[in-house]
């Protein structure tokens, strides 16, 4: 098997070659792997870091910022493991968690699995309480609407057969690609596992960039997808 790691990139000059490092070093459980870098329309010079890349990555370039979603539907695109890694390019999820994601899906027992930011005994950055608020509020209505039972719906570390990304169209541009996923794969009846991992949070002085904004449109989302169109 071969796993395709799928980073999307806007604006984090400073950690995408440090991602790219990172990730070429984890444990893949002995699978060949690659790196689909999509940069999404950056300004700060992102941009001409990942075309210096073509050498390590498969490298797509969004002619402007369309979002996380469509980076990623991009990547997928383009991707060719048997095995997906979602990864954020920003340093708050580390690749080292990889052999405990592979894991359930290599030993024959899921066909995703969640990386949940609030299991396990790993470090855990404090950052944000109204975050930590909203997130349980989102996962709740989102377990409600799939009946699932997740902790971390919005987690960024989602692994999966590719199998299982062929079955479902996904078309939220922003950060609805998180709820629009899990409602989705829910209703494909796969096994569907979660982990717990380490997360080193950022604050918005470090870059964080998601606000209640992209809330509201979770929200949207999980009733457009989980509702609308049953």
């Amino acid at each position: 098997m071969r796993v395709s790691v799928v980073i999307p990139v806007f604006n984090e000059r400073e950690t995408i070659t440090r991602i790219v490092k990172a990730v070429d070093e984890a444990d893949f459980l002995g699978l060949e792997h690659e790196i689909v870098l999509v940069d999404d329309g950056s300004t700060d010079g992102s941009r001409e870091i990942v075309e210096g890349l073509t050498d390590r990555c498969t490298v797509h370039v969004q002619p402007e910022n369309r979002g996380k979603g469509a980076a990623l539907r991009a990547g997928f695109a383009l991707a060719t493991g048997d095995l997906v890694i979602v990864q954020d390019a920003d340093l708050e999820y580390d690749p080292a968690e990889y052999p405990r994601l592979l894991r359930p899906i290599i030993d024959g027992h899921a066909d995703v699995v969640y990386g949940s930011r609030f299991t396990g005994d790993g470090p855990h950055r404090v950052v944000y309480f109204w975050h930590f608020v909203g997130n349980k509020v989102l996962t709740t209505l989102s377990n409600a609407i799939s009946n699932l039972n997740l902790t971390d719906m919005e987690t960024c570390y989602k692994v999966f057969r590719r199998e299982v990304l062929d079955r479902i169209t996904l078309e939220s541009d922003r950060f609805g690609f998180e709820p629009e996923f899990t409602v989705k794969v829910a209703r494909l009846k796969v096994p569907v596992y979660e982990v717990g991992i380490s997360y080193f949070g950022r604050s918005y002085a470090d870059g964080k960039k998601i606000t209640w904004r992209d809330g509201v449109d979770t929200v949207w989302c999980l009733v457009k997808y989980g509702l609308l169109r049953r």
